[in-house]
């Protein structure tokens, strides 16, 4: 959730049927649960700094989890 008022970013993890806040990683990184290979870099989209943030974001898309995500999405053909 992006707080616009107060320039903060706030990411949540369904857990047992409740919301649980869930902080960036190490290197400041928030990565979904959900969607593996969604990547966010919260200081750059809140600093407007769009090629930091796509970059962040093509990182995911390029992670072995988000290749490992679309094969489980990709439909078999026999």
């Amino acid at each position: 959730m992006w707080r616009v008022l107060d320039r903060a970013i706030d990411w949540f993890v369904l857990r047992d049927d409740r919301y649980d806040a869930m902080g960036p990683g190490e290197d400041g990184l928030l990565r979904s649960h959900a969607f593996p290979g969604l990547w966010l870099d919260p200081e750059a989209l809140l600093s407007g700094d769009l090629p930091k943030a796509v970059t962040a974001l093509n990182r995911g898309l390029a992670s072995p989890e988000h290749a490992a995500f679309v094969e489980r999405l990709t439909p078999k053909i026999p």
